[in-house]
């Protein structure tokens, strides 16, 4: 007899939240604004950050051969909010960055779309 996994039925997706800050629109923006030195990174295509992107966000494209490098010269030490489109891809930088050792990294539930039905601005 097998034992069951505990994790069965649940999604990559939702497994990968669980392990990660992943905080609602509302909630990313209210601790944006609570911490004094953080770094916003939007991790969409080049195309995409220059079409809207959250204020004083750097890019990081999570498609470039050299996002490894780019996650290099971030401060692991400093508060990261990170973004996407629809929140896939920085989940996948997110969890990069976590088991690359950086100690407070938060993702944006539901990406860019997300925070738009939440605001309608960025």
């Amino acid at each position: 007899m097998t034992r069951k996994d505990e994790n069965c039925g649940i999604s990559r997706w939702d497994l990968y939240k669980r392990e990660l800050n992943n905080l609602s629109p509302e909630e990313f923006k209210a601790t944006i604004n609570k911490i004094d030195c953080c770094i916003i990174v939007d991790c969409c295509k080049p195309s995409e950050y220059e079409a809207g992107h959250l204020p004083e966000a750097i890019n990081l494209n999570y498609l470039s051969q050299t996002l490894a490098e780019d996650l290099k010269q971030l401060n692991k030490e400093q508060a990261h909010f990170v973004y996407c489109q629809s929140g896939r891809r920085s989940l996948r930088v997110c969890m990069l960055m976590k088991n690359s050792g950086f100690k407070e990294v938060y993702n944006l539930d539901g990406g860019l779309q997300n925070w738009l039905t939440v605001f309608n601005e960025i």
